[in-house]
């Protein structure tokens, strides 16, 4: 058990090593790609671009300008933005990834939950009226756009109607911290939690019921009805078992890609202050240290969700156990 942990942690490693190695050669070593002239703005005078070559060590070989950059990243942690002269990346990066934390954790909740629900009542009732009532819901959820709906969201409850009882209590947009109030940080959250889980929600259970369907074709569900389980512990305890699993693998991977920043437009949308958001500001600046620290901190739950997710497997399939 220590050496495959141990092996995991490695392979951890060595993907954020070249991760890192990658992000910083396209932005760094690109054949035509000057920093310094960026940093130094539009009609700088070549003095000017020298300067800021020099200050900022863009003038050294590529590999030690790597090394400095990790050293400051990770070690003493003084990275500073290309573009707000003085801001301190790691800080920033570390005071918005709360919000994202809290948007990603609350909606994965509701997806995993509702989704579950949806696709175990789908296959329960397979081609009657309610398997085609949900399954029918779940296509208008995928089909429809996360930002649309955060706007439609927006419009409803922040502007038409936000004055009526139904949703005098949704405070304005934005992101409240816990620590700062429970309650409000709950009541801020509500509504961005389900724009982001309603994509999954339907995406889940539409492969749920899949997975359960096809699950019900095996030799030892066939053996679980021989010997008189009912209908509804051979659904639950054996067929979603199985068909779960895809569920899990796909979960880990959406869960950390979107802790990661992926979840760009519902924060947009809400004026959630959060990584994503980090992200995206960056980008349209070319500010390249903020771009290498949310890589970076985004590769890193990409990883470490999918190495959860192999012992969460192992956990529910015992078959998995033995490769």
């Amino acid at each position: 058990m220590l050496t495959a942990i141990l092996t995991r942690l490695i392979r951890m490693a060595a993907v954020m090593f070249g991760i890192s190695v990658i992000t910083f050669l396209i932005f760094f070593a690109t054949p035509g790609s000057d920093p310094a002239s960026r940093i130094a703005g539009r009609n700088a005078a070549p003095e000017t671009v020298i300067a800021v070559r020099h200050d900022f060590g863009l003038d050294r070989p590529i590999w030690v300008q790597y090394g400095l950059m990790m050293e400051k990243l990770f070690v003493s942690r003084d990275l500073t933005s290309f573009v707000n002269r003085g801001q301190h990346i790691v800080p920033t990066v570390m005071a918005a990834a709360p919000a994202t934390l809290s948007l990603v954790g609350g909606a994965a909740v509701l997806w995993m939950a509702l989704g579950s629900l949806t696709g175990i009542l789908a296959a329960a009732f397979k081609n009657r009226l309610p398997d085609k009532i949900l399954m029918g819901a779940s296509m208008m959820a995928v089909a429809m756009p996360v930002f649309w709906v955060g706007e439609m969201v927006n419009l409803v409850t922040q502007s038409r109607f936000h004055d009526t009882w139904a949703f005098s209590w949704v405070p304005p947009l934005g992101y409240v911290p816990l620590s700062e109030s429970p309650a409000r940080w709950f009541l801020a959250l509500v509504f961005p939690w389900l724009t982001l889980a309603l994509l999954y929600i339907g995406l889940y259970g539409r492969m749920l019921r899949t997975g359960i369907i096809e699950t019900y074709q095996e030799d030892y569900i066939r053996t679980a009805r021989a010997k008189g389980l009912t209908a509804r512990r051979v659904l639950l305890k054996h067929a979603t078992r199985s068909a779960i699993i895809p569920i899990v693998i796909m979960f880990g991977m959406d869960f950390g890609v979107l802790v990661g920043g992926a979840a760009v437009l519902t924060e947009v949308v809400f004026g959630i202050n959060g990584v994503g958001r980090l992200t995206y500001q960056a980008l349209k600046l070319l500010d390249l240290p903020m771009i290498m620290a949310t890589v970076l901190y985004a590769s890193f739950f990409v990883v470490v969700a999918n190495a959860v997710v192999d012992m969460i497997c192992i956990l529910i399939d015992p078959r998995m156990r033995r490769k």
